[in-house]
């Protein structure tokens, strides 16, 4: 009954066509195979082993079920498993899940624990407040906001890192927790985080630790000496897994022991005799944070990633990725019209920037350096919202780049701040020879013109179902 009674309408192209617009497209995409990608900070855009690749092509793997019997994936389990003991000693954890499918999943299932760990000692209702700090990824707030809590941001003191007395000022009976970047979106690593910890600990709130900007610490420093309950780690960032534009991808996260029975679940478990099995939690679980157990093809690349480098390659990986950056901060602090807002001296693995000089000066934006940066083929990234940096530009140059790649980063910027002071309208019209053209971004300032689905822009655009909408 569901065969056709007449062939599709599909448009007869021949193949050679097709394989030439395909091809043509391909060309047009920016990436870490194609250009020096250190414009999206706070990302930890790095090249990814195409070995790792050739590992989650293989049919053993591309062929596997989530619904497959625990025996017929032993092999995969077992990954899982060592993965797991790896984190916990790079964090200093006891358990790891790696359900959740991204940092900010992970963010709003460590927000859920903390739920569930007042309420299973009957302070659920009186612990209603979250604390976090105004440099940290706004992901934090929200999944905390999205739990029921009410929100407490600190702010910087006059050196430029959190507040440790407004800390102490805002911890009571009702702090539920303390999350924090560390270091925070702008690269400044905040060297005292142990005394915000003991503080937070002191009240009786959790303190849970998101560690997406990662790259500068593996095998220097740990969640558990700095006194956090839960990290998560961006497999898909840190751990060279595609970051995947939103789609498959990993926040893996650590819990002590004493947190351990809320985590979601299943968690793989190895018995005496070897065999792996996935084992459910107990009644204290959040329970699932997504479908099935996690995304297999990162947690492989992830951890052949860790195997190839070894412990004292990934404390390398992060000295280079903190050489990069440094080296990146004193050239660009050299540019005119830039500058980096907050602490002078050392940052971590990013810095947030800024143009204000250059643009009070020139009227030059940085979102205007964004698409002129499309025509020397390069990524930049500016900054999530709110811009607490004025004209921001937020740069990550990880340990994947040379000295020369990093050069070139900088010299074109140079070059555009001297077309900003001499000729800016050339960089006010950009782009003029990139594959992307100007948009009309006023919409993403009107919520009312958001469609984040398919039906909702239909429901937006169609008279009828407006009508049938508001019926």
């Amino acid at each position: 009954s569901m065969q056709r009674a007449a062939a599709p309408a599909l448009p007869e192209i021949g193949q050679a066509k097709v394989l030439r617009h395909y091809l043509r497209l391909s060309q047009e995409t920016l990436g870490s195979d194609l250009n020096v990608e250190i414009g999206q900070g706070t990302c930890t855009m790095k090249y990814i082993p195409r070995i790792n690749e050739m590992l989650i092509r293989n049919p053993r793997m591309t062929e596997l079920h989530p619904l497959q019997d625990v025996d017929s994936v032993q092999g995969m389990l077992e990954i899982f498993h060592n993965l797991d003991l790896a984190m916990r000693e790079i964090s200093g954890m006891d358990a790891f899940s790696f359900q959740p499918s991204s940092g900010t999943q992970a963010l709003l299932a460590m927000a859920s624990i903390v739920r569930a760990y007042h309420d299973s000692r009957g302070e659920g209702e009186q612990r209603d407040e979250i604390i976090t700090t105004i440099f940290s990824h706004p992901s934090q707030a929200a999944t905390a906001a999205v739990k029921g809590y009410k929100i407490i941001t600190l702010h910087p003191d006059e050196d430029g890192f959190p507040d440790l007395e407004k800390l102490k000022n805002a911890v009571s009976e009702r702090t539920a927790g303390f999350v924090v970047a560390n270091p925070e979106d702008t690269g400044i690593y905040n060297h005292r985080i142990r005394e915000f910890t003991d503080v937070v600990h002191a009240a009786g709130g959790i303190c849970y630790y998101d560690q997406a900007n990662a790259n500068g610490l593996l095998g220097i420093t740990r969640a558990k000496e700095a006194g956090f309950d839960m990290c998560f780690f961006n497999l898909h960032k840190t751990f060279a897994a595609p970051h995947m534009c939103g789609g498959p991808a990993t926040g893996a996260l650590g819990v002590t022991d004493a947190l351990k029975p809320f985590l979601p679940g299943p968690l793989v478990d190895r018995e005496a005799d070897g065999h792996y099995v996935l084992k459910q939690q107990g009644d204290l679980s959040i329970g699932k944070v997504r479908s099935f157990h996690g995304v297999a093809q990162t947690v492989l690349r992830s951890y052949a990633w860790i195997l190839s480098l070894g412990a004292e390659g990934l404390k390398e990986v992060a000295q280079v990725a903190v050489l990069n950056n440094n080296y990146l901060y004193h050239k660009i602090l050299q540019i005119r019209g830039a500058s980096a807002p907050y602490i002078k001296g050392r940052r971590l693995e990013q810095v947030r920037y800024s143009w204000k000089q250059l643009t009070d000066e020139t009227g030059v934006t940085t979102e205007d350096i964004t698409r002129r940066m499309c025509d020397f083929g390069l990524h930049y990234w500016t900054s999530h919202h709110p811009y607490i940096v004025p004209q921001p530009f937020t740069l990550e140059p990880t340990e994947s780049y040379s000295k020369e790649d990093l050069d070139e980063y900088i010299h074109a910027l140079e070059h555009i701040s001297h077309e900003a002071y001499t000729n800016p309208e050339i960089v006010k019209s950009a782009p003029h020879s990139s594959t992307v053209h100007r948009n009309d971004e006023s919409s993403l300032d009107d919520p009312k013109q958001w469609c984040i689905t398919w039906r909702a822009y239909l429901k937006k655009t169609s008279p009828e179902l407006q009508t049938q909408s508001q019926a």
